[in-house]
């Protein structure tokens, strides 16, 4: 979506229906989909545009097409708008991919950070999705590899 730079969401979403749908067209020729990651702009990414969930669903539905979804990343949606599984449970026909993320500090997703995360993935997995949920945290501790065991432990509800 780009940095808002001042626009109103009626011409961001404008714009990006004006960029995407020529890929949209190819996206479909080629059956794949396109995915638009839903960022913080608090702290992340200043002024970015598709930082809402909400904003990004208007957008698929300005396109309309199977060929476009939202990457959910959990860590950034925390920060900008919470109510984390809510949004999942509300929007899940719009999300192809989820990524996780520890809150604060995009550190593992233990229980030193805010979210629950075997709650978060059980509402995932309520909605039927059947794809992978991508761990994308930062590691604090040493050992990285066993970080990242401990989070698919964590996320294998």
């Amino acid at each position: 979506s780009g940095s808002r730079r001042g626009k109103d969401d009626e011409t961001g979403w404008a714009n990006c229906v004006q960029g995407l749908q020529p890929l949209l067209e190819l996206a479909a020729k080629h059956k794949v989909v396109l995915v638009m990651e839903l960022l913080n702009s608090k702290i992340d990414h200043k002024d970015y545009q598709c930082d809402r969930t909400a904003w990004g669903v208007a957008l698929a539905k300005k396109l309309g097409s199977e060929n476009f979804k939202l990457l959910f990343d959990i860590y950034h949606m925390q920060i900008d708008e919470g109510d984390v599984i809510r949004n999942i449970t509300d929007y899940h026909p719009y999300i192809a991919h989820y990524h996780t993320g520890g809150v604060p500090g995009r550190h593992e997703i233990d229980d030193t950070q805010e979210l629950y995360y075997p709650a978060i993935v059980r509402a995932i997995k309520a909605t039927g999705f059947k794809g992978y949920v991508a761990q994308e945290f930062i590691p604090k501790q040493t050992d990285k590899i066993a970080s990242l065991k401990k989070a698919i432990q964590l996320c294998d509800v």
